[in-house]
């Protein structure tokens, strides 16, 4: 007799219902997936698994856009070493001699811009251009630094840390003492204060930097002589530590040249294109032009003689400078607008602000000497200087001949003479401080000098992580910067 089969139990009964069911719910759920990721048929479950687990993988993992570009600002920096500069601004010159010139209060409204400009006789464009002091660039970047879009208030985060310090300003207090301990005093109470914080002893300043409204050898004496210009600030040890942005940089390297500020301060870009697209249309009268004064007490200053061949020349527009011609911007850039080339000699050092408003009014610029322009702006400029600018070395006063400019410019191709404006005026956005109440969306020359400092930043690191010795090239001297070079495409 056969025996009954045996009856199953609860849990297998149970386990033989559930197991479609939850097959069931399986295939619903990525069908669901599929329906949401936006899966066609014939795609397999695993692809779709993957592809879901990426999505939620960049949802909850976003890309950090400030990696390695987070700034540190030492807020805590004594308000004597700037912001005190500011409430005292009636007993700082606006220029930069000891003479009898205007107080700087008038040059810091508008965040350090200067005055507006409101009537510009048709000659600029828009509500973008000030009366800027040149000097104020330290003021111009602080108040641009904090409105960088990568700023940290944790200083171990930051890949470079920005001390607001106002060099120019300190400095133009006791820069004419005969006392040398007076003079100096400031630079090292500085340095004292800076390298006792705990950011210092992160790289020992090395990923530490400021700006300066005045040149490098405004703080390079070498000798402890109360004659001998300057102070000692960039030779006291600490400091050789750091990198100083200046409108001109001296023979060392830790001293980098940024444009000087000129008067336009667009604050969107299509400010920018509009200006340009102007520039590009103007109709220029004049072959050349020379914007300046002479320096009768300058021995090796070819100004003179640029001015006696540009007064001779029917094809030369010569603008003797004073204050008020060329504290106006329409003055100046209705000359400059005018003209195919602008003669760029030296000012009271190799640089000055002219050749930047040149490159604003698509003026191609006539560099005499590699300093005044090739050897300084290493970021702001391209490597080829013959893409954008006329280059006639004067070694000496009396190399420069009778005629010797305008034969030059006269001889250069209408092609080649087109190219280069078109260089000069796509330069224009890289050369200009933007508005700090606003962020345009190409870079500035505050973005180009903050991504130099950046990059410079990260090499040092570079080297201490391969065991080498940072602080050699850091501050090495360039003999080399203010030489001629061998050849005029080099």
């Amino acid at each position: 007799m056969e025996k009954p089969p045996a009856r199953k139990s609860s849990q297998e009964v149970w386990s033989g219902i559930l197991a479609p069911f939850f097959i069931l719910c399986l295939v619903l759920l990525c069908l669901s997936y599929s329906t949401l990721l936006g899966i066609t048929n014939g795609v397999n479950l695993l692809v779709i698994k993957r592809v879901h687990t990426i999505n939620i993988w960049k949802i909850n993992h976003t890309e950090d856009l400030c990696a390695n570009r987070y700034i540190y600002i030492h807020e805590g920096l004594p308000a004597r070493f700037n912001y005190d500069f500011l409430n005292n601004c009636e007993s700082l010159s606006a220029g930069t001699c000891n003479c009898n010139t205007p107080n700087m209060c008038p040059h810091l409204v508008n965040l350090g811009l200067g005055p507006q400009v409101n009537d510009s006789e048709g000659v600029l464009a828009n509500k973008s251009w000030f009366k800027t002091n040149p000097y104020l660039l330290e003021v111009i970047f602080h108040n641009k630094m904090k409105q960088y879009e990568c700023l940290t208030k944790n200083s171990s985060l930051a890949s470079a840390i920005y001390v607001p310090f106002y060099p120019s300003m300190d400095v133009g207090v006791h820069l004419w003492d005969s006392n040398l301990t007076i003079r100096d005093s400031s630079a090292r109470d500085f340095v004292k204060w800076l390298s006792g914080q705990p950011e210092w002893m992160k790289m020992w300043g090395r990923d530490h930097f400021f700006a300066s409204g005045r040149i490098a050898w405004d703080f390079r004496r070498e000798r402890d002589n109360s004659s001998d210009w300057g102070t000692k600030l960039r030779f006291l040890p600490e400091s050789m530590n750091m990198t100083m942005l200046s409108i001109e940089g001296g023979r060392w390297k830790n001293d980098i040249a940024i444009p000087y500020p000129t008067n336009l301060h667009p604050a969107k870009d299509s400010e920018v294109v509009q200006w340009q697209n102007r520039v590009r249309e103007q109709e220029r009268r004049y072959l050349f032009s020379f914007v300046g004064a002479p320096r009768p007490h300058q021995q090796t200053s070819i100004r003179g003689k640029l001015i006696d061949h540009c007064q001779a020349s029917t094809n030369c527009k010569f603008l003797h400078c004073d204050e008020k011609k060329c504290g106006n911007p329409v003055t100046v850039m209705r000359v400059f607008k005018s003209s195919v080339y602008c003669l760029q000699p030296g000012g009271d050092s190799y640089t000055r602000r002219s050749a930047f408003d040149a490159f604003l009014a698509g003026c191609i610029p006539v560099f005499f000497h590699p300093a005044t322009a090739y050897t300084q702006y290493l970021w702001h400029l391209p490597k080829n200087h013959t893409k954008y600018s006329v280059f006639i070395p004067v070694r000496d006063v009396e190399d420069l001949k009778e005629g010797q400019i305008e034969n030059v410019l006269l001889g250069i191709s209408k092609d080649k003479e087109v190219a280069m404006r078109e260089e000069v005026i796509r330069l224009i956005p890289k050369l200009v401080y933007a508005d700090p109440r606003s962020r345009l969306g190409t870079q500035d020359a505050f973005d180009i000098a903050v991504q130099g400092i950046l990059e410079r930043t990260e090499n040092v690191r570079k080297v201490i992580r391969e065991g080498r010795d940072p602080s050699i090239g850091f501050a090495d001297e360039d003999n080399d910067k203010f030489k001629f070079p061998e050849t005029l495409d080099s």
